[in-house]
């Protein structure tokens, strides 16, 4: 039994396609245990064992479910070739199957298989294994990229960006089409619009326009939520990473997934490099060959460069040129879409809809004479305003 497990120690070391493998705590702490069985002393060995069988009870205990997990999170040149055009060698066809086979091996070693081995009569700690097909297991994985995708994006639906990587978020907002009320005429060009990128059909960059409140951004989230069990991600920016969009096209360009890139409250104090770096990546400099990426911007300006009367006199000495650009950043966005503050009617329509979904037991010429009373003293009607005002009336604030 020794010289296999070492036999399959050796083999290990010669992964080429699945070499990250040898970085996971799994393979690396099972390598360390065979390198001390080999040369080490008992105490070595021992500790070995030890460390290997603490890295399995962290992940479950199961060592089959760890390996399996493993290698489908494993990025690797087979995967990349697979997300890009689909091409693959044969020599690497070849060896992609050889070390599912030889990691199938791994998934399945038996405790008592490796106690055997040991120089050791005391007390070892053992393990579960279970029934594995790795190469069904991969197939079924790449089968589904387009919808479960790969890796984090496999467990997250929401990310942000930081120094130039993807973040995953946690704890995203579920809120659903279903929980906004009003403006559904505008939320559906949001929807058939997001449905055409998710069909691979030509899809616009849009900008939500309009005053505060109104529920842009819950539009954008809410729409990542429809599309998510169909393979849609959302890809946070902030204003000032802009300049970071055309790195992270690259780098999902090739993804089988689809992304929303969003840009929360979008303005510029003026039309520097954030300006310019979105106007260029509108113009389909950097997204004309990624029909997978949309970009969805936010915001309470329509023309989205703060502008001053010092501005609009000028200097320049081709005035009108200046202004025009500077105000013509939004006409890129193939797709605007404004949400005006609601007249009263529709703000109460929002307020009893809300109401019936928080189970507010109100009379409703009562329920609207408060809600009309909480406007005016919430600078204005919205439905976030009547959001408010509805959960505070579940609180008995009201």
């Amino acid at each position: 039994m020794k010289e296999k497990l070492f036999h399959l120690n050796k083999q290990l070391y010669t992964l080429s396609v699945f070499r990250n493998m040898l970085e996971t705590p799994v393979v690396s702490s099972f390598q360390k245990l065979l390198r001390a069985m080999e040369y080490g002393s008992l105490e070595e060995q021992l500790s070995c064992y030890g460390t290997f069988s603490h890295v399995l009870f962290e992940g479950g205990s199961n060592l089959t479910d760890i390996i399996r997990d493993a290698a489908l999170d494993c990025d690797n040149p087979y995967l990349s070739a697979k997300m890009a055009d689909g091409s693959i060698s044969p020599a690497m066809e070849a060896a992609f199957g050889a070390e599912l086979e030889l990691l199938n091996q791994l998934a399945v070693l038996e405790s008592a298989d490796l106690q055997a081995a040991m120089d050791f009569d005391g007390y070892l700690a053992g393990w579960e294994t279970s029934a594995c097909d790795l190469a069904a297991d991969y197939q079924k994985m790449l089968d589904s990229l387009p919808v479960k995708g790969h890796g984090i994006f496999a467990k997250y639906k929401a990310f942000r960006v930081k120094d130039g990587h993807l973040i995953p978020v946690t704890h995203p907002d579920n809120q659903t089409i279903d929980q906004l009320y009003g403006y559904g005429r505008e939320r559906n060009q949001v929807l058939q619009n997001t449905r055409a990128l998710m069909e691979g059909k030509p899809a616009s960059n849009v900008l939500l326009y309009g005053d505060a409140g109104t529920g842009k951004s819950s539009t954008i989230k809410a729409c990542v939520n429809a599309f998510c069990d169909q393979g849609l991600r959302l890809v946070e920016f902030d204003r000032f990473q802009l300049r970071e969009i055309p790195a992270i096209i690259e780098q999902l360009c090739d993804n089988p997934l689809r992304f929303i890139f969003y840009i929360d409250d979008l303005s510029f104090e003026d039309n520097g490099d954030d300006f310019s770096a979105l106007k260029g990546i509108l113009e389909g400099g950097a997204t004309g060959s990624a029909r997978n990426i949309a970009i969805y911007a936010t915001s309470n300006r329509r023309h989205l460069v703060k502008e001053s009367m010092e501005a609009r006199m000028g200097t320049d000495l081709h005035l009108n040129d200046t202004l025009q650009e500077t105000m013509s950043l939004s006409a890129r966005f193939g797709l605007t879409i404004t949400f005006s503050k609601p007249e009263k009617d529709l703000y109460l329509e929002i307020v009893k809809s809300l109401a019936t979904e928080y189970g507010v037991d109100l009379d409703e010429g009562e329920l609207f004479r408060k809600a009309e009373a909480f406007a005016i003293r919430a600078n204005g009607r919205s439905p976030r305003t009547a959001k408010q005002f509805v959960q505070q009336v579940c609180t008995g604030l009201k």
